[in-house]
C-alpha cells in the first residue's frame, strides 16, 4: 500500500489526484457557465495529465448551470426544482468540459453517484471499479451527485463530502478542492479585522480557536465548514488535502506553496476499512461494557456478546452498527453477526452470551479513536 503524501510539495509527482471544483467558481454572477474559468481549469488539468498524473474531476456547477434555463434568479429550496434545474444543466456542463478536453484529445466520462452508491457494499465496489476502468483507459471521470433521484434524506449534502469519498474510493494520493478563496482563514477575510491564511493543519483540534463558516455564495451548497470536514474525512483515510482557490489551480498542481495543506492524519486504509468506517450506513448502536471498551481498544479484538449490556435501534444479521460504551463514547463500528433482537435476549441472560461466536469479528470492525478517525 502506498504511503500517504507528507506535504503539499509531493503533490507534483503524485500519481493519483482527486481535484474537485465548486459552483462558485465555475459560473458568472448570473447563474450562467463562466467558460474562461473552465478553460482555465481543464488546461491546468491537461498538464498534470501531460506529467503523467491521473485526474478524477469532482464538479459542482450542474445546478447553477441550469438556473436561468428554468427561470431561477436564486438557488431553489425545494428538492424538485433543484432537481429541474440540475437536469438541465448537467448536460450543459459536461458539453463544456467535452469541448475544452477534447482539444487535447483527452475523452471525459460523466460518473453520477447518489448516497445508496457509496453505503451500499456491493454498489460501493461496481463505483470503484468503473472508476479504476476509466482510469485505465486514460479517461477523465468527471463526479457529481446524481441530483435527479435525490431527496432530502439521502443526499450528500455538498460535493466537498462527494469528493473526499471518492478520493478514498479510487485511492488518491492528494484532494485538491478548489474554491473562490485562496485558503483557510483565521476569520472570514470579508468580515474585515486580522484574518491570517492558516498555511497546514495536522490535525482537526488546531483549528477550534477559529470561527469556520458555513455556506458561501448563493450558488454553492457549502462554505469553509463543509472544506474542513471534507478534509478530515479524506485525512483520516491517509489521503492529504490542499485547499485553494481555482486561479490557483495550475500552482496547486504543480505542488507550489499555495492554499492551506491538510495531513494526513493516519497511514492509508484498505477501501473495506474505509468504507466501514465513513461510507457505510449505521443501523444501530450495540452498548458495551468497561471491560468489552478496553478490549476493543487493542488491535485485533472482536466484540464478545458477553459484553454488550443494550441495543439501539433494529437490525439484522450483517447489517452495520455503532458500538458504544455505557458512557456513550463511540468506540467503532462494524458488521454484527446477530439480530437487535437476538442481542436483546443475550444482554438480558449473561449466561446465555457464553460460547457465543463474536458479535462484531475484528475483520468487520473499525475502532473509532477520540479525535473521530479511525484505525
Amino acid at each position: 500500500m502506498k504511503e500517504a503524501l507528507s506535504s503539499r510539495e509531493q503533490i507534483r509527482h503524485a500519481e493519483r489526484l482527486v481535484v474537485k471544483v465548486g459552483s462558485s467558481s465555475l459560473t458568472l454572477p448570473d447563474g450562467t457557465l463562466d467558460t474562461e474559468a473552465i478553460a482555465r481549469l481543464t488546461q491546468a488539468i491537461i498538464g498534470a495529465r501531460e506529467r503523467g498524473q491521473e485526474i478524477v474531476l469532482v464538479s459542482s456547477g450542474s445546478m447553477a448551470a441550469g438556473m436561468n434555463a428554468v427561470g431561477l434568479k436564486d438557488r431553489p429550496k425545494d428538492i424538485p426544482l433543484h432537481q429541474a434545474a440540475s437536469m438541465v444543466g448537467q448536460s450543459r456542463l459536461i458539453a463544456a468540459y467535452q469541448e475544452e478536453f477534447a482539444k487535447a484529445d483527452i475523452t471525459v466520462g460523466q460518473v453520477l453517484l447518489t448516497v445508496t452508491d457509496i453505503m451500499n457494499r456491493r454498489h460501493y465496489a461496481n463505483a470503484q471499479e468503473s472508476l479504476l476502468l476509466l482510469l485505465s483507459y486514460g479517461i477523465i471521470p468527471i463526479v457529481n451527485e446524481n441530483d435527479a433521484v435525490i431527496t432530502e434524506e439521502l443526499r450528500f449534502g455538498d460535493n466537498d463530502r462527494l469528493a473526499a469519498l471518492t478520493s478514498h474510493l479510487v485511492a488518491a494520493d492528494a484532494l485538491i478542492l478548489l474554491t473562490d478563496v485562496d485558503g483557510l482563514y483565521t476569520s472570514p477575510p470579508s468580515h474585515g479585522g486580522d484574518a491570517r491564511l492558516i498555511s497546514e493543519v495536522h490535525a482537526l483540534d488546531e483549528l477550534e480557536q477559529y470561527e469556520i463558516t458555513g455556506r458561501g455564495s448563493v450558488v454553492g451548497t457549502g462554505g469553509m465548514a463543509t472544506k474542513v470536514a471534507a478534509a478530515d474525512l479524506a485525512c483520516n483515510g491517509g489521503v492529504g488535502v490542499l485547499l485553494t482557490s481555482a486561479d490557483n489551480v495550475e500552482r496547486a498542481l504543480a505542488g507550489e506553496n499555495v492554499g492551506t495543506w491538510f495531513a494526513p492524519t493516519r497511514p492509508r486504509s484498505s477501501a473495506r476499512q474505509l468504507w466501514l468506517a465513513h461510507a457505510a450506513q449505521s443501523r444501530g448502536t450495540v452498548i458495551v461494557d468497561s471491560g468489552a471498551a478496553q478490549a476493543l481498544g487493542s488491535s485485533g479484538a472482536s466484540l464478545l456478546p458477553v459484553g454488550v449490556v443494550a441495543v439501539a435501534g433494529r437490525f439484522t444479521v450483517g447489517d452495520l452498527v455503532d458500538i458504544q460504551s455505557v458512557d456513550g463514547q463511540k468506540i467503532g463500528r462494524g458488521l454484527t453477526g446477530f439480530s437487535s433482537e437476538d442481542l436483546t435476549r443475550i444482554a438480558a441472560d449473561k449466561d446465555s452470551a457464553r460460547g457465543l461466536r463474536p458479535v462484531v469479528h475484528a475483520n468487520d470492525l473499525v475502532r473509532i479513536r477520540s479525535t473521530g478517525s479511525h484505525q
